[in-house]
C-alpha cells in the first residue's frame, strides 16, 4: 500500500503557558488529542514538556514520554531545536536580542552561549534516537542576514565566508545526527542565513552534501518572499524531511511591499494567518508532496496576527485532515486494462516478429 502523509500534528511551542492545560506534557497532549491531533512536535527548550539532558541519556525516560503520549493516541513527530539552533550562529548585532533564548548563566558571553547551544542540539540527536525518531527540526542561525540587502556594498567574499563558517559549525553537529540516524530539517526562514532555495544550496554545498542536512518545509515564509513554493517542492523534494503547515497572506499596496517597513504584524503587507484564512494553496502543496512520495507528518505551526491560538488549533486539525491524500494502490483506468500480450503489442506498433 502506498505511503501517505501523516497527521494532523501540532507544534506545541506557541501554546505553552503557565495555566492548565498548557503547562505540562500530559495535559497539553490530552488537549491536543481531544482536538483531533494524532501527533505532537515537542520544543526541547521548555522543561515543562521534557528534560532534554535526561532524554539524551535515558531510553527508559524516553519510553515514558512516548507512552504518555500514546495513552491519548498521540505520537511524538519530531523534536524541535529552533531556539538552540538559532544560537549556533549569531551575528554580534543580534547578541543582546538572542540572549533571551539562552539560560541566564551564559547570557552576555557569546562563546559560552554558542557552546551551550551546540551541546543542546547534539543532545537532541541522542534524545531523538532514544525516542525512535528519524528526524528533527531546527534553524541554521545567522551570520550574514544583517547584510541581506546589498547596500552598502558587501565586501567580496563575505557570503562565501558566511557559508563556510556555517558549515564549520554545523558539520560536527550533523555528524552526531548521522551517528544516531536522525535528519535535521532546517526551517528555511527569514532571519536565518538559509532563507530560500538558493541559500539552502549554498549551505548544502559548503557541507559537501551532508546526508543529514534536510528541509523543514514551511510555505508561509515563501509566500511572504513571493517565492514559488510549489516549484520549490519539485526542486528540493528529495531533501524535504518535515512539513510545517502554516498559512500567510501578502497584500501589497502603495505604501508597503515585501519588506513592510517597520509595521507591526497586523499592519504588514505580509502577515501570518491561521489555516484557511490566508492565501497559501494547500491543495496544491499536499498534492505536490504526495506526488513526490513525502510520507512525513503534516504539523500545524500556529502563528496568526488576528485569531486566538485555541481557535486556530481547533480549526487546524480538521483542516489538515481534510487535505491529507490517502494514496491509491490502483490506477483509475485499471478496469479497462488487460493482460500483456507481446504479439498484440507488436501488431499495434507495426513491429515485425
Amino acid at each position: 500500500m502506498p505511503n501517505s502523509i501523516k497527521g494532523p500534528a501540532l507544534f506545541l511551542a506557541q501554546f505553552l503557558d503557565d495555566k492548565a492545560p498548557f503547562n505540562s506534557l500530559p495535559s497539553i497532549v490530552k488537549w491536543a488529542a481531544d482536538l483531533g491531533y494524532k501527533g505532537v512536535q515537542i520544543p526541547t527548550w521548555d522543561t515543562r514538556l521534557m528534560d532534554l539532558s535526561l532524554a539524551a541519556e535515558s531510553k527508559d525516560y524516553c519510553d515514558e514520554l512516548a507512552g504518555l503520549c500514546a495513552e491519548h493516541g498521540v505520537e511524538i513527530t519530531e523534536l524541535s531545536t529552533h531556539l538552540q539552533g538559532q544560537l549556533v550562529a549569531v551575528n554580534p548585532v543580534y547578541d543582546e536580542a538572542f540572549d533571551a533564548f539562552a539560560p541566564e548563566e551564559v547570557r552576555g558571553n557569546p562563546a559560552m552561549r554558542q557552546a551551550w547551544a551546540v551541546d543542546q542540539v547534539k543532545m537532541a540527536a541522542r534524545a531523538s534516537r532514544n525516542l525512535g525518531l528519524d528526524g528533527s527540526v531546527s534553524f541554521t542561525g545567522s551570520l550574514a542576514f544583517p547584510f541581506l540587502y546589498p547596500w552598502p556594498q558587501r565586501p567580496a567574499g563575505l557570503v562565501e565566508e558566511t557559508f563556510a563558517e556555517l558549515a564549520r559549525r554545523w558539520r560536527p553537529i550533523l555528524d552526531v545526527y548521522d551517528e544516531n540516524g536522525v535528519d535535521v530539517g532546517y526551517e528555511i526562514h527569514p532571519g536565518e542565513d538559509v532563507f530560500d532555495g538558493a541559500t539552502f544550496e549554498l549551505f548544502l554545498q559548503a557541507l559537501d552534501g551532508h546526508p543529514r542536512c534536510r528541509i523543514n518545509y514551511d510555505p508561509s515564509h515563501f509566500l511572504l518572499q513571493q517565492l514559488d513554493y510549489l516549484a520549490f517542492i519539485d526542486i528540493y523534494h528529495e531533501r524535504i524531511s518535515a512539513f510545517h503547515v502554516k498559512d500567510a497572506e501578502f497584500n501589497p499596496d502603495g505604501r508597503q511591499g515585501v519588506y513592510s517597513g517597520y509595521a507591526n504584524w497586523t499592519q504588514r503587507a505580509g502577515r501570518f494567518r491561521s489555516l484557511g484564512d490566508g492565501q497559501v494553496d494547500f491543495r496544491g502543496i499536499f498534492s505536490r508532496l504526495a506526488t513526490h512520495g513525502f510520507d512525513g507528518w503534516a504539523v500545524l505551526e500556529w502563528e496568526c496576527c488576528l485569531k486566538h491560538p485555541e481557535q486556530g488549533a481547533a480549526e487546524g486539525a480538521p483542516f489538515i485532515a481534510d487535505h491529507i491524500i490517502r494514496m491509491t494502490d490502483k490506477a483509475f483506468d485499471d478496469f479497462a486494462g488487460a493482460q500483456t500480450d507481446t504479439a498484440q503489442l507488436h501488431r499495434m506498433l507495426g513491429i515485425s516478429s
